[in-house]
């Protein structure tokens, strides 16, 4: 087992899952820095959410390793890595996962108070975030009462809410229309920015991915190309995997001797 660069709060080396014998991932390796914002792009079916789920050790990879800041999770047992996920990391999934008996506030503040904070730091802190996303009108609605993008929004901000370390967003729009998708994008990104938090946004849809500092291609399970994206927008270069290559976030070479490339931000 190798120890990752001290400069990445996430480091996957060689990672290796199937599902119902088929391939999923297949020796797939990267680095993310503190702060960075890193798009997961690629078709759907290319192992994009099997990625995510294996950063955030919702998933246990046969072979290969995960760690966060410098803390091997691949090697964590189910609490430790149950604890890590309610205390450091955020999760949006593509559809809102709500509790309908809950009121908006109430399911934003919820990880406040699972972690222990008080009735009035949570519901001050949820409805915050609620106001952000331009949806604070709707902070003592249950979501049977709310728009599918009002509950998406609701999802994205209890993810914010308790300040991860890192947010893992699973096509975090794909219910949203195309002005909702930017407004809540941009939000999220502003967020992660301006508190450091590492995004990790899986998505394939190109204008959301131009939102990112880097991008990681995935095609059948395996990563094929990097892409650095300017602030301004727009792609800079393009590059296939190539042995040896590594500048910017540190991408360890996989158990077959290639190297993922990447490019400097």
């Amino acid at each position: 087992m190798v120890a990752p660069p001290d400069n990445d709060v996430l480091w996957a080396r060689a990672l290796h899952v199937t599902h119902n014998g088929s391939p999923a991932l297949t020796g797939v390796s990267l680095g993310v820095r503190e702060g960075e914002i890193l798009a997961v792009t690629g078709p759907r079916g290319s192992g994009k959410t099997t990625l995510l789920r294996c950063l955030s050790g919702q998933l246990l990879p046969e072979r290969g390793e995960v760690w966060f800041n410098s803390t091997p999770v691949h090697t964590m047992g189910p609490l430790v890595r149950e604890r890590l996920r309610r205390d450091r990391f955020g999760w949006i999934d593509p559809e809102p996962h709500l509790v309908p008996e809950l009121t908006a506030w109430e399911n934003v503040a919820l990880p406040l108070m699972l972690r222990g904070e008080g009735h009035r730091v949570a519901k001050t802190a949820a409805k915050e975030w609620l106001d952000r996303l331009d949806i604070g009108d709707c902070a003592r609605k249950r979501p049977h009462a709310l728009l599918q993008a009002q509950r998406q929004r609701i999802a994205i901000a209890r993810s914010l809410v308790t300040m991860p370390s890192v947010i893992f967003a699973d096509e975090p729009t794909a219910p949203l229309h195309r002005a909702d998708r930017a407004h809540v994008l941009r939000t999220l990104t502003t967020a992660a920015r301006s508190h450091s938090i590492t995004v990790v946004l899986a998505t394939h849809d190109t204008e959301i991915a131009a939102l990112a500092d880097r991008t990681v291609t995935l095609l059948d399970g395996r990563r094929v190309n990097t892409v650095h994206l300017p602030g301004a927008g727009g792609l800079a270069a393009a590059d296939t995997d190539v042995p040896g290559a590594a500048t910017g976030a540190s991408d360890p070479s996989d158990s077959e001797g290639r190297a993922a490339c990447s490019l400097s931000v």
